[in-house]
């Protein structure tokens, strides 16, 4: 990184744990809603951090060479163990590390060059399940929501001082709940906002989620729509393509695309 990268990235981590830590206040609450929203549909487990922060960014030094930042939806079981606090670390994340290794075009070492965060740090099992949470408890419908918009506002901030300096592209991962009414709304709208008038906006794209392989399933199946047409794209232009159409579809309403 840049010296000028640098500090951004030192900037945001430092003020990233701090809200992790101020939210976690509440995690009793936030992991008593969570295993009651999971009892319906999950396996037992334990609950041990409701609000995690990612433990990866500490490896992060000033010679780390970013070149994307990957955007998911929030920690699930495995992400929100005490001996882990990692993102995309379950079957998800290793879709993606398979994907880019076997894409080395790309020039992406997924754990090496990319800075992975989520549109919020509150745990749940599984993503719909933060519903539950803001519909059960105002103070944790009050984190959930204003850990989007700081995740929005930050990320894309961080984004933008990144990209200054030299190429490098943000990845939004899971578009479901990315709608007016979603639980991610708050995210979708202050996300967006947050870049009026940057050039950076055209390194954003979105995507499918890569938990059961839809990812790479849209992928091949755009790949082998344009060969029907016959036309042969590449890796690079196909995730252009695929991401920028979501990106249009996804923030049309608010950025004006």
């Amino acid at each position: 990184m840049t010296h000028e990268q640098w500090q951004a990235f030192s900037l945001f981590r430092s003020r990233f744990k701090e809200k992790t830590a101020e939210w976690a206040r509440q995690g009793a609450l936030l992991s008593r809603l969570a295993a009651e929203a999971a009892r319906t549909d999950t396996p037992p487990y334990t609950i041990e951090t409701p609000v995690v922060y990612n433990c990866d960014l500490d490896a992060a030094t000033p010679q780390s060479d970013i070149r994307l930042i990957v955007i998911a939806d929030n920690p699930g079981k495995h992400e929100q163990e005490a001996a882990n606090c990692r993102y995309l670390t379950g079957q998800a994340g290793k879709l993606a590390q398979n994907f880019f290794c076997r894409n080395p075009e790309l020039g992406i070492d997924f754990r090496a060059n990319t800075i992975i965060l989520n549109k919020t740090p509150v745990h749940t099992a599984k993503t719909a399940h933060l519903k539950y949470l803001v519909k059960s408890s105002a103070p944790a419908a009050d984190i959930v929501r204003q850990s989007q918009r700081w995740m929005a506002q930050e990320t894309a901030r961080l984004h933008q001082s990144l990209a200054a300096c030299a190429p490098c592209g943000l990845w939004i991962i899971g578009y479901g709940e990315l709608k007016t009414g979603g639980i991610f709304d708050i995210f979708r709208t202050a996300f967006a906002q947050s870049y009026a008038g940057s050039g950076a906006w055209r390194q954003v794209f979105v995507f499918r989620h890569f938990s059961m392989n839809s990812f790479s399933t849209e992928l091949n199946r755009f790949a082998a729509q344009a060969r029907q047409s016959g036309e042969e794209h590449g890796i690079q232009e196909l995730l252009i393509r695929i991401g920028t159409a979501h990106r249009t579809a996804v923030f049309a309403d608010i950025a004006g695309e």
